[in-house]
């Protein structure tokens, strides 16, 4: 009887060590846990429920999640690897993407729950199977009238393998202008679906955000020039130590999120263009509502801000071939850590003594400190404009070079002229309390190619 007791404890214990047989025997690919990453967004994404989700990876508790945690993600037949994200590239398609990472199309569809091809804009976040082996690092595009064969041998391949690789139907089935990817070969392009003129097109950071600088750099041979629109304004390139060519461009802090064009032209030395456009993702900067401003009337008045804001843009506009700068910017405050008002900041200005009322956003950073305190350049630069305005008070502005500008407002010195060359860390003016203000204050700002960005990126990253 004791040994009868002691077996069927025994086996019930077997019973309660086992890992439930959908843990074990799950397969499916692999999903690395993001931070702020939850469980139940994983199921969400992926389509499947957190109970299977739970049950594929043996977790008991939904709420022990962390960053770095491998998951299997069941009901993904087909598939497998380590699914990555990355965001939309300038030149991906839907075909190309499909060709570059060889994955057929009702599988990258599944994967990001895409209901349209239009819908991967530039800046989207797409889930693709991490690459390991067979990279596609060539890009050829064929000619009126030349074959698969002439295109195998510019990528280093064999014309079946051509085929196969771009999901033709044949070496038969090349189209004039169409981008075919091929594994080897010398080329370091993004593998985009861009002209071939294009050697690569990057736009960075992704996706864009209010009151960003986007970079855009495009490799092309020499002799070709580029140009091209951000949403509505012209880019201007300048060729990089690197052979590329940069264009740097301001997002308005008050563009509504969305999605704008991005248009890249490259003109060959034989006159002839090639072109090519995207939709490309602006989100939202998250800037906060600051409280009402009360002014005096003069300061918010349309017929006399008007005036001085065309002159500035005037001035930041004009994008200049000379780039001043070599490293990156420094900080022009003596309090570099200390600051009473950021950009981006949604402001309403009230005239004290009248019913006039402007809604806007705070143009740039408010530094600590009072009346005095000396203002130091963040970056060499030539001094474009110096004098007196009725909102921005005593101001100053440096042309950086490549369409970036500073500028420096309601100083109580100006202490360098126009024409000027400063180096970074000069002292150029004084803190001061002049013009549209509660108190003396340091206020900074920088323009990339005719719009306001938000100066704390020049201090965090490396531009070009």
């Amino acid at each position: 009887m004791f040994k009868r007791i002691i077996a069927t404890l025994a086996f019930i214990a077997i019973l309660f060590s086992v890992t439930p047989a959908s843990a074990q025997t799950a397969d499916g690919p692999v999903y690395i846990v993001q931070s702020g990453d939850s469980l139940s967004l994983i199921s969400s994404r992926f389509n499947v429920t957190l109970e299977d989700l739970m049950n594929a990876n043996g977790i008991s508790d939904p709420n022990l999640l962390s960053a770095g945690q491998e998951l299997v993600i069941p009901g993904l037949e087909g598939i497998s690897g380590v699914l990555v994200t990355e965001f939309v590239q300038f030149g991906d398609s839907f075909r190309s993407l499909s060709r570059r990472t060889q994955i057929a199309s009702p599988t990258l569809r599944k994967l990001n729950r895409l209901v349209s091809p239009t819908e991967l804009y530039v800046g989207v976040s797409l889930i693709v199977p991490q690459q390991t082996e067979n990279q596609l690092t060539s890009r050829v595009t064929p000619s009126k009238g030349e074959s698969l064969l002439e295109m195998a041998v510019k990528g280093n391949t064999e014309p079946w393998a051509l085929a196969e690789t771009n999901q033709l139907s044949g070496t038969w089935d090349a189209i004039p202008g169409d981008v075919l990817y091929a594994t080897g070969g010398e080329s370091e392009s993004t593998a985009s679906g861009l002209p071939a003129v294009f050697e690569n097109a990057v736009v960075s950071p992704l996706p864009l955000v209010q009151g960003d600088t986007t970079v855009i750099r495009a490799q092309v041979p020499e002799g070709v020039t580029v140009s091209g629109i951000l949403v509505d304004h012209d880019l201007h390139f300048f060729p990089d130590t690197d052979g590329s060519r940069v264009a740097l461009q301001g997002i308005h802090a008050l563009l509504e999120p969305g999605t704008y064009p991005l248009r890249l032209e490259a003109t060959l030395p034989d006159g002839s263009k090639q072109s090519f456009e995207q939709m490309v993702l602006v989100n939202n900067g998250g800037y906060q509502q600051g409280e009402g401003i009360p002014v005096e009337s003069n300061t918010i008045e349309p017929a006399v801000t008007k005036p001085e804001e065309d002159q500035l843009y005037a001035i930041t506009s004009d994008a200049t071939p000379i780039k001043y700068w070599n490293v990156e910017f420094s900080n022009p405050s003596v309090y570099p850590d200390c600051f009473t008002s950021y950009y981006g900041t949604r402001r309403t200005y009230y005239g004290v003594d009248s019913d006039l009322e402007i809604q806007g956003f705070h143009s740039g950073l408010d530094f600590c400190g009072g009346e005095g305190l000396a203002i130091t350049a963040p970056a060499a630069g030539k001094v474009v404009f110096t004098g007196t305005w009725t909102v921005r008070g005593n101001a100053t502005i440096i042309d950086h070079g490549w369409g970036v500008y500073s500028g420096f407002w309601h100083q109580s010195e100006i202490d360098v002229q126009v024409g000027q060359v400063v180096e970074q860390g000069q002292v150029i003016g004084l803190v001061g309390g002049t013009g549209r203000v509660t108190g003396a204050h340091q206020h900074w700002e920088v323009w990339a190619n005719g719009v306001q960005v938000n100066p704390l990126d020049w201090l965090q990253r490396v531009y070009p």
